[in-house]
């Protein structure tokens, strides 16, 4: 099942869109339609880690240390995602998580297309 990447990334990319439209619920003041999109988003975060933790586990034996790079890198991206939102609904400043989450999201971009699995550039 998971010898392609095809459940993993349909999640991820899922996740990215629900994340902006969170972002632009918030932005425009529609605070409870920006909770629901929040807490749909947090079903996704699960759905990225379990899927990519299965091809972690499936395919580490090609990479082990770029894999986990790769693995701590989503992980990251995810944990910024979560600071960005929760601290947006409270009016604090989100720059240096933005700047995080866009650091690690090329990272992890770039690991994923780079290992065996994904592309290469």
């Amino acid at each position: 099942m998971f010898d392609h990447t095809h459940a993993h990334i349909t999640t991820w990319v899922l996740a990215l869109v629900l994340f902006a439209i969170a972002l632009f619920l918030q932005k425009s003041g529609n605070q409870k339609g920006a909770k629901i999109v929040h807490m749909v988003l947090r079903l996704f975060y699960l759905l990225v880690i379990a899927t990519g933790l299965m091809l972690f586990i499936r395919h580490q034996s090609f990479n082990a240390a770029l894999y986990g790079m790769k693995f701590l890198g989503g992980i990251v991206v995810i944990s910024m995602m979560e600071m960005i939102l929760v601290r947006l609904g409270k009016n604090k400043k989100t720059t240096a998580f933005w700047i995080v989450f866009i650091l690690a999201l090329a990272a992890t971009f770039y690991l994923g297309l780079e290992l065996p699995l994904g592309w290469t550039l």
